[in-house]
């Protein structure tokens, strides 16, 4: 193990899925500083594009690429292009998802649908996709996205603690299915964060103020809290560790 050298992903080629959102361009931002090859997938081809043109002009060497993960078609062909194009996959950042706050008496079967459609169907169907090449090349790290709602009853999330809860467990089942192939599929669970989608909920002094006094740290996380533990994950430092859900909450779960 050359330690020095275990951030370099140089000639690796990393798909991000919702590399769109402030998380997903930090994400190509991270392995973009450490010389990898990053595909920007979003449902938003001009948001693929922004974060894509961004990591060019830092000299890297990124594409965009348009994908709606709650569509299997969409997904097959997104990875039989980007194979295509590079002829492999070595990481996938698969972080797609989206939220819908309401009291659980509130939602609907659209609601349901639509979160789960997108955060669980399609995080599994990539992971899926991405996998079968994986197990041809006999190597490969996965990293999926849950959340501290995977294992807290957070109120007015129930549809999204449903999905990220699933995305743990077959985190599991992948890891165990697929440990005799040389791939290792964990996740990663942010608790609150700093970005666009959370800064509504947050600019409500109250609830930020509540919100903190539960996290031992005392702040919020940021997108380069998550993109860290991400670069560990996909990094050969990794190797050993399967299965595993690493929770980014600032202490939150201690108590």
């Amino acid at each position: 193990m050359k330690y020095k050298n275990a951030f370099n992903f140089k000639e690796k080629v990393i798909l991000i899925t919702g590399g769109g959102g402030d998380i997903g361009k930090e994400f190509a931002r991270a392995f973009t500083e450490c010389e990898g090859k990053t595909i920007v997938a979003d449902i938003s081809l001009e948001k693929a594009q922004e974060v894509s043109s961004e990591m060019n002009s830092y000299g890297g060497a990124s594409l965009p690429v348009q994908v709606d993960v709650s569509n299997i078609k969409s997904i097959k062909f997104m990875v039989k292009k980007i194979i295509e194009k590079f002829g492999k996959i070595d990481i996938l950042l698969n972080h797609a998802g989206i939220n819908i706050r309401k009291p659980a008496v509130e939602f609907v079967d659209v609601d349901w649908e639509k979160v789960i459609n997108v955060n669980l169907k399609g995080e599994f169907f990539v992971a899926q996709e991405v996998g079968k090449y994986m197990i041809k090349e006999k190597r490969g790290k996965i990293i999926n996205t849950a959340s501290v709602s995977a294992v807290r009853g957070h109120p007015n999330l129930a549809i999204y603690a449903a999905s990220k809860g699933g995305i743990v467990q077959f985190t599991k089942v992948l890891a165990n299915e697929w440990a005799k192939f040389n791939i290792n599929v964990n996740a990663i669970g942010p608790g609150y964060l700093l970005t666009k989608q959370t800064r509504p909920l947050l600019d409500d002094k109250e609830k930020y103020n509540s919100i903190l006094n539960k996290i031992p740290m005392r702040r919020l996380g940021t997108p380069a809290d998550i993109a860290g533990a991400a670069l560990f994950l996909a990094s050969d430092l990794s190797d050993y560790i399967t299965g595993q859900t690493i929770f980014i909450e600032g202490g939150r779960l201690i108590d």
